[in-house]
């Protein structure tokens, strides 16, 4: 006999830490768009001080001069998502006992505090403070300010998905769960994702965003793979071929899911948002070079990066749970005598 198709957790749904968790997801869209704009205006230090701006949370002029505006902006919404997480994690106390929820409560809290140091050493070793003649500890800084907040929404989206009903209350069951590699091909777009946005973050952080001036082609002349290379030409060529690395995990993942009649029913729709999101995001690559890296569209590019990191994350944890059910229900279910 088969095992039941449902599962119950043992810790019943929350829909008020669902909600929290959804809605922190949300303000986070904002920050990291404030983040990303900030970056493509090159505003990053249009304050000197940390953590305060021109010594005051309410520097005078903020809000006329568009560079105070985005860093100001974006250290403001960075300081609600603290108080966000903050509050995720004494709401996933106090609202359930499950110790993952908890523990994912504590590192969304350990994760914003280091995101912001973060930020501010980024500011506080740029060249401008340190009158050096080069700027390498704030780049660095600056990059693993942007990696960390990929890690965060990772772990956001995590939180979300697993105090979500269709999570705590649903299962397919082992005779109805998807292929099992389809976790594991889940997991490698998931990681290409995050080197190509690691390698995105290093390219914008050195300027390099129009070291190669023409697309799809590298050079006007019409060549594939430039005739000459630097840094900057070398990892925003990194950056492009990393964009055909994602892009075949990806379409990997779709096919994988699409010839699997379970994991096409649990996770077709989302699939199929994921394919979409790849089509806007090359389409916003290409015309961040044909608009000469217009502020916005470099900045949506980014931004639609995390959203493709999200989507995928969130359909490989979905299968992993399928996985894990199949484990714990498959041993349980009854025998039939001979």
């Amino acid at each position: 006999m088969n095992a039941p198709s449902e599962a119950h957790s043992q810790f019943p749904y929350r829909p008020l830490l669902f909600w929290f968790g959804l809605g922190t997801l949300v303000w986070i869209t904002f920050l990291l768009y404030a983040g990303g704009f900030t970056t493509s205006i090159r505003a990053g230090m249009a304050f000197l001080d940390w953590p305060l701006s021109n010594g005051s949370i309410n520097p005078e002029g903020w809000l006329e001069n568009e560079d105070m505006m985005a860093e100001h902006s974006h250290r403001l919404l960075g300081a609600v998502m603290g108080l966000l997480s903050i509050g995720l994690c004494v709401a996933a106390y106090a609202l359930t006992k499950d110790r993952i929820i908890r523990k994912l409560g504590v590192a969304l809290v350990i994760l914003v505090v280091t995101q912001g140091v973060l930020g501010g050493l980024r500011v506080k070793l740029d060249a401008l403070n340190l009158q050096i003649d080069h700027n390498l500890y704030a780049q660095t800084f600056a990059v693993a300010h942007a990696t960390l907040a990929q890690i965060f929404l990772c772990s956001l989206v995590a939180f979300a998905v697993m105090t979500s009903r269709s999570w705590i209350e649903r299962s397919a069951g082992f005779e109805n769960a998807p292929d099992r590699s389809i976790g594991t091909f889940g997991m490698i777009a998931c990681v290409v994702i995050v080197l190509q946005l690691i390698i995105g973050a290093i390219m914008r952080h050195s300027y390099a965003g129009l070291a190669i001036t023409s697309f799809p082609y590298s050079h006007p002349a019409g060549y594939w793979i430039p005739p000459a290379f630097d840094f900057k030409v070398a990892i925003h060529f990194a950056h492009r071929v990393g964009g055909l690395v994602v892009s075949a995990a990806l379409v990997a993942l779709v096919v994988k899911i699409f010839r699997n009649s379970a994991a096409r029913a649990a996770m077709g729709k989302s699939a199929i948002v994921l394919i979409a999101l790849l089509a806007i995001q090359i389409y916003l690559g290409a015309l961040t070079i044909w608009t000469v890296r217009n502020p916005h569209v470099a900045t949506l590019h980014m931004l639609n990066g995390a959203f493709l990191l999200s989507i995928c994350w969130m359909m490989t944890l979905r299968s992993l749970k399928f996985r894990f059910d199949a484990s714990v229900l498959s041993p349980r279910a009854p025998q039939t005598s001979a």
